[in-house]
């Protein structure tokens, strides 16, 4: 339900947005079969066969994998939703929202890839999609090493690609993070209001924050996105509330008035929930906005 890399709107609400693969999932023959249109059988993130030869012609699914595949191959894109809003300058076809394609649409494009994810698509559009003929790969991302794993999965493997300098240094920049100095600080992270939404258990979003000293008070609880009134949001004891621009567009004066007295900060959904390119300065980018709170 998600409208960008991760965290899930209600229904198909949101504005422009796994565990690792199983045995065997990677299996890329090599960059040079795909781009020679030898066939390959691979598996996709959750262990479903994917025949593919030549890869030429692409239609994203997820926003943060149209800006993956644009940064790496920006040729390759033949569709987007219409939620995909980098790079800003893509230019291609557009589908409908990430819960609604045209799936008649995106089959006239006659693409050699459709590219999705379990959690930001649907079943039902994945299926009348593999039932027309046209191969689906679909991602399952839980946590940033995973992203890395399935991106280059995806790049290398699915569309023949050579290794992308963007996710060297996406690793990179991750990987110098320092250790977050101190406790970590206790926070909430709102992802809707009407019902009010949080970070639960298992997502991408909160390893990020996990890495730069945050600890969600909610990732023990049994479900990923839970719905929880504010009165409990309040009495669980934030020492912050983390609020990002997407999928709901929290603003300076739209989320942390709920929380007085708790320091609040306003943070950008891509950097925080996109796996892609903006990895690169995600690191530096959160770090600086969890730091510059502002409290009712």
């Amino acid at each position: 339900m998600s409208a960008t890399g991760s965290a899930p709107a209600p229904d198909d609400a949101s504005a422009p947005d796994g565990a690792s693969a199983p045995d065997g999932a990677s299996a890329p023959d090599s960059a040079s079969d795909a781009a020679t249109g030898g066939e390959r059988l691979l598996r996709d993130d959750l262990g479903a066969g994917v025949r593919l030869g030549a890869v030429r012609r692409v239609v994203s699914l997820v926003p943060s994998l149209t800006e993956a595949i644009a940064e790496s191959a920006p040729g390759l894109l033949v569709g987007a939703t219409d939620w995909c809003s980098h790079p800003a300058e893509l230019d291609v076809a557009r589908i409908g929202g990430t819960k609604n394609p045209d799936v008649a649409r995106i089959v006239a494009l006659r693409p050699d890839l459709v590219v999705a994810n379990e959690e930001e698509n649907r079943a039902v559009e994945l299926d009348a999609l593999r039932a027309a003929g046209v191969p689906v790969w679909v991602t399952r991302i839980r946590t940033l090493d995973e992203a890395f794993d399935s991106l280059e999965r995806m790049l290398a493997g699915a569309c023949g690609l050579p290794a992308q300098p963007w996710l060297a240094e996406a690793r990179r920049a991750w990987a110098g993070l320092p250790r977050p100095a101190g406790e970590p600080v206790r926070a909430v992270v709102p992802i809707w209001r009407r019902p009010w939404m949080v970070l639960g258990r298992d997502t991408f979003a909160g390893d990020l924050l996990r890495r730069l000293g945050v600890e969600q008070l909610y990732a023990d609880h049994a479900e990923r996105y839970p719905a929880v009134p504010l009165e409990e949001l309040r009495a669980s004891g934030p020492e912050l509330v983390v609020l990002p621009d997407e999928p709901y567009r929290f603003t300076a004066t739209d989320g942390p008035e709920a929380f007085p007295g708790v320091p609040a900060a306003l943070v950008g959904g891509r950097h925080l929930t996109w796996y892609g390119p903006s990895l690169v300065t995600a690191p530096a980018v959160l770090a600086r906005q969890l730091a510059d709170t502002v409290r009712e």
